[in-house]
């Protein structure tokens, strides 16, 4: 998993409420257990029309916000069902940081599993950042996960929580694997002594 320190990037504003798991991700599409492939497919049903052509006024369609790596949204979002997919093609589309007033739980987890830094702010702060995004690309947040800081392109600082933990594992690129393979030595130690102690097994 990539570590996640600083991002610098363009935010896209997205203030819907209630953005489930379906809306982000469509079951038709939940044919592969690889974590790549699905960013092609995110918000398909709002990106596209069914003949396969883009919806201009979608906001990830238009110009300024193809690239972004932020997302500004409204509340509850990732709710619905608790498919890994969605976080899967959130990244792989290329936004790696989420801020929202609140998100379901099974999504929020996920998302840190996958290198993906849920941010959870109050309205007030929300409608800030939100108005700092519908500036479009020329409006770049800066994300410090380190100091826990989002800066806006004015350069007002938002200040935010996030569970010391999952920090860690963020910073250092430790997906559950990773936090196992920190412990290897320890592992290889514990199975030394236990092949000695008890051959038989």
């Amino acid at each position: 998993m990539d570590k996640f320190e600083k991002l610098t990037g363009v935010a896209a504003p997205m203030p819907l409420v209630n953005i489930d798991t379906d809306m982000i991700i469509p079951k038709v599409f939940l044919k592969s257990i690889q974590r790549t492939g699905f960013g092609k497919n995110l918000f398909d049903e709002m990106r596209y029309n069914r003949d396969g052509t883009e919806i201009p006024d979608f906001v990830l369609n238009k110009p300024q916000y193809r690239g972004a790596e932020i997302l500004v949204a409204g509340d509850n979002f990732g709710c619905g069902s608790s498919r890994e997919h969605a976080p899967w093609a959130i990244k792989d589309f290329g936004i790696k940081c989420v801020v929202s007033t609140s998100f379901a739980d099974i999504f929020f987890n996920n998302c840190f599993k996958n290198g993906i830094l849920p941010i959870v702010l109050p309205q007030e702060q929300i409608d800030l950042l939100m108005k700092d995004a519908e500036k479009g690309q020329n409006a770049r947040m800066t994300v410090d996960l380190e100091a826990q800081e989002i800066t806006t392109s004015d350069g007002e600082v938002v200040t935010f929580d996030v569970d010391s933990h999952r920090k860690h594992c963020l910073l250092n690129g430790l997906d559950d694997i990773g936090l196992t393979m920190e412990k290897s030595a320890s592992i290889a130690s514990f199975e030394s002594k236990a092949a000695q102690e008890r051959p038989w097994v």
